[in-house]
């Protein structure tokens, strides 16, 4: 998908080359300790969590600055069949491409993405603190359903954790009996 911004811009779907660079930009983010739900990402549970994403066909794209991976949005189908409608949303972008307009430009396109697969609700998780965040899942349609308070505890602090969800506005696809 080419960029709205520059030619080196790009969006990817995960592939089964690229699950090291997924690894690699994830486990970056998840080590600033400020935004996952995860302080780092071994590698081996990586490969098997975008195995997973790959075999199920979830909705995870790759924001790439020419040919290096620099952000991800992926959505995680839900497994329990009266959830099957929903998934969670990740993404995450490297420090110095924040702040430029691209985790817009990845977020909508991996909700469109989902839309296109089915996916009725979204719903994510986020640091309080994590303003910026915030904002740009509400501009996209995410509304707050709730707050864990205290819920996590990184470097001797506590910090609420707000829940968020988005429903799409398409009607779910047709089911065959």
């Amino acid at each position: 998908m080419p960029s709205p911004y520059t030619a080196t811009f790009s969006l990817q779907h995960l592939s089964a080359e690229r699950v090291e660079d997924f690894w690699r930009v994830s486990d970056s983010v998840a080590r600033e300790r400020r935004y996952l739900a995860f302080l780092e990402i071994p590698q081996a549970a990586s490969a098997e969590y975008a195995r997973s994403q790959l075999t199920c066909q979830a909705p995870h794209l790759l924001l790439l600055d020419g040919n290096q991976v620099v952000g991800w949005c992926d959505v995680t189908p839900h497994r329990l069949p009266i959830y099957q409608h929903g998934g969670t949303l990740g993404m995450g972008l490297l420090p110095r491409y924040r702040g430029m307009g691209l985790g817009g430009w990845l977020l909508e396109s991996a909700l469109q993405l989902a839309e296109q697969r089915g996916f009725r609700r979204l719903e994510l998780t986020v640091h309080e603190d994590n303003l910026n965040a915030i904002k740009l899942y509400e501009k996209h349609g995410f509304l707050l359903e709730g707050r864990k308070r205290d819920a996590i505890h990184i470097d001797g602090r506590y910090k609420d954790v707000l829940m968020m969800a988005r429903l799409s506005c398409a009607e779910p696809p047709a089911t065959s009996n």
